[in-house]
């Protein structure tokens, strides 16, 4: 089985007002990506009691893309960590209530919806997205840096750095909690 399979490696960086978005999109478009989306994302995120004692949170998201439900591992640092997708398909609509039924069944303890205004870049090796994702009033506008399909996290790493470089990040500045853990504060569980 491939190691990487199940593994998230990313850089988040959380940005301000003072972003300068417009010189941003330039620098990522002047990079040639494959292709490029606009869209609203509905992500519900829900800490189920297994969740909790194993460190994992669950996520429905919905947009006009994908529809998948997701596992995503709770780690100190979201730079690298399992995360388990299915494809729930677009064929049988929103499926909230199905989800819905299915992480009751689980114990829920904890649910948060969010929504987010995105814009990526598609590269064979990379996703480049900025957002505005909000909930219950809060706003976070961040710009993440994913790495596709590559063999090792140093290797995964070593792309990650060359889109940063090439749009003007450096991940000294990156953040290291999920965007739960920036909209929600102390919802999750501590990580180790």
């Amino acid at each position: 089985m491939d190691v990487m399979r199940f593994q998230e490696i990313e850089h988040k960086f959380v940005v301000d007002a003072a972003f300068d978005l417009d010189t941003f999109r330039m620098r990522a478009d002047a990079l040639g990506p494959a292709r490029r989306t606009r869209l609203e994302v509905r992500d519900r995120y829900f800490l189920t009691e297994d969740g909790r004692a194993r460190r994992y949170v669950l996520r429905h998201r919905f947009d006009d893309e994908l529809h998948q439900l997701t596992l995503k591992s709770l780690t100190r640092d979201a730079e690298v960590r399992d995360e388990i997708n299915l494809d729930l398909g677009h064929h049988a609509g929103d499926q909230a209530a199905q989800v819905d039924a299915l992480v009751a069944r689980m114990g829920v303890v904890w649910t948060g919806d969010i929504v987010k205004h995105i814009d990526v870049w598609h590269f064979p090796d990379c996703e480049v997205v900025h957002y505005v994702a909000s909930s219950e009033g809060r706003e976070v506008c961040c710009v993440e840096f994913e790495a596709l399909g590559q063999a090792s996290i140093e290797d995964a790493l070593a792309v990650i750095a060359r889109y940063e470089r090439a749009t003007g990040f450096d991940a000294h500045a990156r953040t290291h909690g999920s965007l739960v853990d920036l909209l929600f504060p102390g919802v999750l569980p501590p990580r180790s």
